[in-house]
């Protein structure tokens, strides 16, 4: 089976140890009435069209009180959606991909994500649903023709359309998941060849994520092991201008999976669960300064 669409079809699996009244019957029959598998994209843009197909796994059934309900940042499960395609959208303007739902006004991820949820509220959560599916399905055909190094840039940072993706990848997988808890469903996480690229992308935010927040890793090395599958072990240079990697100042050992939601702003630095050594001051730094790329 391709992984995609084993990635879609794992969202439909209901978990023996979630309350059976937490998970509607309507939600699965439904769901998997009308499954859509993902889009066909090019291999490095799979790990975001399999978390498009599952968070469209859980939309598929949501019944009225579900759309109403507040997920994140004050967002309704609809305004969370449209902020979804928002995003999406202007990912796609950058790469010359379609960009659907209203005309193109403000180019920054809040001014769009505006101007996405006041066109949305106007109509259903079912045509919201399908204007986000559309604008993701739209971007994913698009990237398939498109080099991995091709520059794209989203609320001014320019960097290939390879991390663009991926980055957009982690935000559908945290938004999915922040939905799925509103709604006492557990999901599975993605298949492990999809953790691992963005896994990949978050290890090298590190650089990034001190330096926005004021502190400057240069010439220091910290060795990352994360656990669990699609982990593996990073020596990642934590100047953003540096050559490459050192000799390990401190070492992280911790789960991908809350890593990743980590660096999404999901999680307490101070309490996340972690191996430290080496330098421990550094490697709280490190952690403490993770999400700060990290946004609505």
């Amino acid at each position: 089976m391709d992984p995609v669409e084993r990635l879609y079809l794992d969202a439909m699996m209901e978990d023996p140890g979630v309350p059976a009244r937490s998970l509607r019957p309507q939600l699965l029959a439904g769901a998997r009435a009308r499954r859509r598998p993902a889009a066909p994209t090019a291999p490095w843009a799979e790990p975001y069209a399999g978390r498009v197909a599952a968070m469209d796994a859980l939309l598929a059934s949501a019944e009225d009180d579900d759309w109403s309900r507040v997920i994140v940042e004050g967002w309704t499960l609809q305004e969370l959606v449209a902020h979804l395609a928002a995003k999406d959208g202007l990912l796609a303007a950058s790469v010359g991909a379609p960009v659907l739902g209203p005309p193109m006004g403000a180019t920054d991820s809040l001014g769009r994500t505006g101007d996405v949820q006041a066109y949305e509220r106007a109509r259903s959560p079912e045509q919201t649903r399908r204007d986000w599916r559309a604008q993701a399905d739209a971007l994913c055909r698009h990237l398939a023709d498109l080099p991995p190094t091709t520059p794209a840039t989203l609320d001014g940072m320019e960097v290939p359309v390879r991390d663009q993706i991926l980055a957009r990848c982690l935000e559908t997988w945290i938004h999915t998941a922040d939905a799925a808890q509103t709604a006492r469903i557990r999901l599975p996480d993605p298949v492990a060849d999809h953790i691992r690229p963005t896994a990949d992308l978050c290890a090298r935010l590190l650089p990034w994520t001190m330096l926005l927040s004021g502190l400057d890793g240069s010439g220091r090395t910290l060795r990352l092991t994360l656990t669990g599958d699609g982990g593996g072990e990073w020596q990642v240079p934590l100047g953003v201008e540096d050559a490459g990697p050192g000799t390990p100042d401190a070492h992280i050992t911790a789960d991908v999976v809350a890593f990743c939601f980590l660096l999404g702003g999901r999680g307490d630095p101070a309490e996340f669960p972690a191996e430290l050594a080496g330098d421990l001051s550094l490697a709280r730094d490190v952690l403490t300064t993770a999400p700060a790329l990290s946004g609505p």
